[in-house]
């Protein structure tokens, strides 16, 4: 069972930054049925442009024959503020105007998407998420909502993620929003501003998602007589036209804000004491070559967290191999959640 909905918070939704949104709607999608003891919910965060139905973008770990299946799990993914799939974002009415918000539509963080998800998992009558899972952003927003002390978290799976976000992934967002910025549509406050700046920023974004290796295993040319028309070259394009098609570079720009916000030391003692907090059994997997997100950073994660799991695998595609590895994934995932069941069984054979 499938289901597509929209929860309207019926409060005002005060953002990390001490500023409002008199309006949030956050759409959602949930597949299976949550049972009588509300123990069975798989809660995925999804990545930068991606949508609630996780059953389309991440196939292969979710879906009807995977790993994470309606038929056992209550699976729910949220389309995350700011994003403009269903949730508010910089194209949606500003109430105080009746226009769209674009570029005055207020910055947001990492924490502010975490608190997005606990209202809703509030507002569907969920206390115990069974396992919390994200990969890339996805596992930003994971994470911060671990340390939040609102649901219990028992399972947190962590994929191709970090702790606070790296000055070198700072300077990749930067380098496309100066793209988009360089595009005067952007300035214009029209649904369709920023495209071209938006196509260049998913290129430069592509660059830091794949490798060296998979660009000459996809792209090389098999002539040598080529001086332009490069089969590399029409990808970018390719990529760059695609992602303008289902998306806009308002809420690209504040997304791509909000991941450079990610740190969980803001407003804690440290980096490394706030891992110490998380309470839920913990499993971070790395990719061996991820360029955007170095395996040194999931590393860190397994190191601070206390009793976390880390596992790495390997894929030309580096970053994007979260997506791609999804066969690789299962058979880690799916070994350190048989684990994590048995050591449950074993605490409470213990306290009976």
């Amino acid at each position: 069972m499938s289901t597509q909905s929209t929860y309207k918070y019926p409060k005002i939704f005060k953002l990390e930054s001490g500023k409002k949104l008199r309006t949030l709607e956050i759409a959602y999608q949930t597949f299976g049925k949550l049972n009588a003891n509300k123990d069975n919910v798989v809660w995925a965060c999804h990545a930068l442009t991606a949508n609630a139905d996780v059953l389309d973008w991440w196939e292969g770990l979710f879906g009807n024959n995977a790993l994470f299946n309606p038929n056992e799990h209550f699976i729910v993914c949220a389309n995350i503020l700011g994003s403009n799939y269903g949730t508010t974002n910089p194209l949606s009415e500003n109430p105080i105007t009746g226009q769209p918000y674009y570029l005055s539509f207020p910055e947001f963080t990492i924490r502010d998407l975490a608190s997005a998800h606990h209202l809703l998992a509030n507002h569907l009558g969920i206390d115990t998420v069974k396992v919390l899972i994200g990969g890339s952003l996805g596992g930003q927003q994971a994470l911060e909502w671990s340390l939040s002390k609102t649901q219990t978290i028992e399972n947190l799976v962590l994929v191709a993620t970090n702790a606070v976000h790296s000055p070198w992934g700072i300077a990749f967002n930067e380098s496309q929003r100066l793209a988009i910025s360089a595009d005067r549509t952007f300035y214009a406050n029209q649904p369709t501003g920023g495209l071209k700046g938006l196509k260049v920023a998913r290129s430069i974004a592509l660059l830091s998602y794949r490798t060296y290796q998979a660009y000459a295993d996809t792209q090389l040319e098999s002539v040598n007589d080529k001086t332009t028309g490069y089969r590399a070259a029409s990808y970018q394009n390719y990529q760059g036209e695609k992602l303008c098609k289902r998306f806009n570079a308002y809420s690209y720009w504040y997304l791509s804000k909000a991941m450079d916000s990610h740190n969980v030391g803001r407003g804690r003692k440290s980096i490394a004491a706030a891992l110490d907090e998380v309470k839920a059994n913990t499993l971070v997997v790395g990719i061996e070559n991820d360029v955007l997100f170095p395996i040194v950073e999931q590393q860190y994660l397994a190191k601070n967290i206390n009793g976390a799991q880390f596992s790495s695998i390997s894929c030309a595609y580096g970053h994007d191999g979260f997506l791609i590895e999804t066969d690789k994934l299962t058979n880690i995932i799916g070994t350190f959640l048989k684990e994590s069941a048995n050591k449950k069984i074993i605490k409470l054979n213990r306290t009976a």
